[in-house]
């Protein structure tokens, strides 16, 4: 069963609650990638959503505001995922009935940089990006852009960093440092970075840096690495990257002791 709900006042502020045929299920909430842009949505996770609830997991395929509509960009984006998590305890407090101790946030590519952003809970991380009421449990990066510095450099996304902070780290050093996974570790939950060797949007290389730094900040991330694959595979469910995601979710959501 699918249904739609809001979490804001903006056609962009809502997601697709999809429910097993179980009682009290983790929940996985999706973030799509399209480097923040429209008209990129999330229909292109809702075969992973299917799939997912298919394995009995509770799934929020969450929408946001993105660049070339009202409210996108900096830092309405970022606020949005924040808030669309925080959103799953109203959704638990009425009819949805969700074990929100047992919550992943998976991204993909532009959309892994807005889950890894959401999930950092430090003291010191800006308070617009950590959810306030539901505190993920995990997090997955799946070709996730980890490095705002990096990415603006190499152009990636065709100048897609500057135009979601609004301009050049030069130009905004505060907005680069409150938005970069890289400078928010330890993100103090535990991860899990993919990343295909062959993947010609985002380099993997980042992705190595990230979990390096984020290993030496004390964060527990797991790393798979996935020979000959490209940016696109995570999207689809028959994918050796959706079989290695669908086994740590098994592992990193599995019933907690009562």
């Amino acid at each position: 069963m699918m249904q739609t709900f809001h979490y804001g006042a903006s056609e962009s502020q809502v997601g697709d609650l999809y429910m097993p045929a179980l009682s009290m299920p983790a929940v996985v909430c999706l973030l799509h990638g399209g480097f923040w842009r429209m008209p990129y949505g999330r229909e292109e996770m809702s075969a992973i959503a299917a799939d997912l609830v298919s394995r009995g997991f509770a799934v929020w395929n969450i929408e946001y505001r993105r660049i070339g509509g009202p409210g996108g960009g900096w830092p309405g984006t970022l606020e949005d995922v924040a808030a669309a998590i925080d959103h799953l305890a109203v959704l638990a407090a009425g009819e949805a009935s969700l074990d929100l101790r047992r919550v992943a946030v998976v991204g993909h590519s532009a959309g892994g940089h807005l889950v890894l952003c959401a999930a950092a809970q430090r003291a010191e991380a800006d308070a617009r990006f950590a959810p306030r009421k539901v505190f993920p449990t995990a997090v997955a990066g799946l070709a996730a852009v980890v490095d705002l510095h990096a990415t603006f450099t190499l152009n990636s996304g065709n100048n897609a960093v500057s135009a979601l902070l609004g301009g050049s780290p030069g130009e905004h050093p505060i907005r680069y440092a409150q938005a970069s996974p890289l400078g928010l570790v330890p993100l103090q939950v535990r991860q899990l970075i993919l990343h295909g060797t062959e993947d010609d949007a985002l380099p993997v290389e980042q992705s190595r840096e990230y979990v390096k730094a984020a290993r030496h900040a004390g964060d527990s991330v797991d790393y798979v690495e996935l020979p000959g694959m490209g940016h696109m595979e995570y999207l689809d469910p028959a994918s050796e990257a959706h079989d290695a995601l669908c086994k740590w979710l098994n592992v990193v959501l599995a019933n907690p002791a009562a």
